[in-house]
């Protein structure tokens, strides 16, 4: 069954679901017009579709290997990522002084969606560098920036980060890391990083490490952390990649899915590295870096819940049950239509984190930036569950063939497994969003929470009976919200996930509202479908906002044992 990019419905949902308007209205965004944004669509579904989506099955079945130091990626990896970057899809947000298209981040994370969908592995190599391009974007210094920027923009050298070590994955501050300086103004980089995806490859001129390490002279904990440029290929002084850095892959990990991504246990062996920002700033810079990857950590999970849907759809219309097609019964037809509702639900809480990014961009607006970091933990975290869910669902609707690795039904959970793991995990997002995030008494909250009952009040002239369930959502949202506010945060925590979890419920339920709005009578029943059997959830998952975490914290590890 062929991938098709899904360009039409995101199209569908920037212009019915989300004020994309507000963003081409910008001075900033001007140019990303309608026309414009079909275009993209349009373009970036034919790369996908004829391009990348072949080689998705090839990166499971054929995955890169360590040879001789060398790694040997997955076959037409090479020729896939040549016509990413020589269509300038890596630049797509970038800054247009280094190359960079300048459009929306709406946009580039609409791209991001529809790659993932179509080979998730592949996809992961450019997302990395549009981390690092931001990043250095907007903390290296002039001549890092004139150096790197360009060649990484147009796709001739890709990014990494370079995080987690043996003993510090998410407490970073753990990390050992040394940057001894030089004579010259660089420093020596000494250390061993873990998890490092796209650690290398055999079809880009230069790895650009983006490396968090200490200063002698560092306070301990995230306070003494700095930010290294560590390229494998130390720049000759016309900018051409030139003698070896002393760095090296040690092994590249045996995971459970992303085959086709290496991912690289690297050395760093008193290589020459470059500051990124300022002595002991590293985790600033680096922030800007993960929050970029978390809202596309969380479009990949609802790209490859995109593709676990499709060949569900494709199977179920196919395969013969007794006298129907397995897509006639009840059962079936409930799993393909949540699979359906939830990818368009995250793709909606995604996209509209995006706007708002824009907005925050071109506007410097404070309501618009403090709307996109409340979003960002949820668009991480809802997105990456809904392809790990909708994927696990693709399994049951194929049946016993589902289990059989020939059907590529099993690939599509393996690979979007980690999602929910990596850039902070899921929990960690949570733990973000009653904790920091609700900082400022709720305003962003209750902001959003506003733009939800105003819009369902507006709907109950024309669509009653989807508009007063989602409106009564939004008040009990509203309620576990004031309830988690009058709790001290640290008591907070044991409702984290499901706090989280209803409030993307409840934003569900809006965006689907909205798509009803539009008179098309497949988006109104996909609505009916979500109002009715999927947004309750978010009242169980609210109750937990009410209560405290003493029941939760009084088990021990003793109690947990007890057989």
């Amino acid at each position: 069954m062929p991938y098709t990019s899904p360009a039409q419905d995101i199209y569908f949902t920037l212009s019915h679901v989300l004020d994309f308007k507000s963003v081409q209205g910008t001075d900033r965004f001007a140019d990303a017009t309608d026309e414009t944004t079909r275009a993209i669509l349009t373009e970036a579904a034919r790369l996908c579709d004829d391009v990348l989506a072949p080689l998705n099955r090839a990166g499971d079945t054929h995955p890169a290997r360590l040879e001789n130091g060398i790694v040997r990626t997955s076959p037409g990896f090479s020729d896939g990522y040549r016509a990413i970057a020589v269509g300038g899809w890596v630049g797509i947000a970038s800054s247009p002084e280094f190359g960079g298209m300048g459009l929306p981040l709406t946009l580039a994370t609409a791209v991001n969606d529809m790659m993932a969908g179509a080979c998730l592995s592949l996809q992961l190599n450019p997302l990395m560098t549009q981390g690092q391009i931001e990043a250095l974007e907007k903390h290296a210094s002039d001549t890092l920036k004139e150096l790197y920027l360009p060649k990484l923009i147009s796709g001739e050298w890709n990014g990494t980060m370079n995080l987690t070590e043996p003993q510090a994955g998410s407490d970073v501050g753990a990390l050992t890391t040394k940057a001894t300086p030089n004579d010259d103004g660089t420093y020596a980089i000494t250390g061993q990083k873990i998890y490092i995806s796209w650690g290398d490859n055999d079809f880009t001129g230069n790895v650009c490490h983006l490396v968090l390490a200490r200063l002698p002279d560092a306070a301990p904990g995230t306070k003494g952390i700095s930010l290294f440029m560590v390229p494998k290929w130390l720049p000759n002084a016309d900018g051409t990649a030139g003698a070896a850095n002393a760095l090296r892959v040690v092994s590249l990990e045996h995971k459970t899915g992303l085959h086709g991504s290496p991912t690289a246990v690297m050395s760093y062996e008193g290589a020459t590295g470059w500051l990124v920002g300022a002595p002991h700033a590293g985790m600033a810079a680096m922030f800007t870096m993960m929050n970029n990857a978390r809202l596309g950590v969380g479009t990949q999970g609802i790209g490859v819940a995109e593709g676990a849907f499709q060949k569900a759809l494709a199977y179920a219309q196919d395969r013969q049950q007794g006298r129907a097609k397995i897509v006639e019964h009840a059962d079936v037809r409930r799993m393909l239509a949540t699979m359906k509702a939830e990818t368009f639900a995250a793709r909606a809480i995604a996209l509209d984190c995006a706007i708002s990014l824009d907005m925050a961009t071109a506007t410097a607006d404070p309501a618009a930036t403090a709307r996109a970091a409340f979003l960002t933990p949820i668009a991480k975290a809802f997105g990456t569950e809904t392809g790990i869910s909708v994927s696990n669902l693709g399994i049951q609707v194929h049946g016993g063939m589902g289990y059989i690795e020939e059907t590529g039904a099993s690939q599509y959970l393996r690979d979007v497994r980690v999602t929910a793991i990596y850039e902070g995990t899921n929990g960690i997002q949570a733990m973000d969003l009653v904790g920091r995030k609700l900082m400022d008494e709720g305003e962003a909250a209750f902001a959003l929470l506003e733009e939800i009952e105003t819009a369902t009040e507006k709907a109950r002239a024309s669509l009653p009976d989807l508009a007063d369930p989602v409106w009564q959502a939004a008040e009990t949202l509203r309620e576990a919200t004031e309830a988690l506010l009058a709790r001290d945060p640290a008591s907070r925590m044991g409702a984290s996930v499901p706090y989280l979890m209803g409030f993307a419920s409840v934003l569900g339920g809006h965006y689907h509202l909205a798509a009803a709005l539009s008179g098309d009578a497949s988006r109104t029943r996909l609505a009916q479908f979500y109002i009715s059997h999927l947004l309750p959830k978010h009242a169980g998952d609210l109750a937990r906002a009410h209560v405290a975490d003493d029941v939760l914290m009084s088990l021990t590890a003793e109690n947990l044992a007890t057989p």
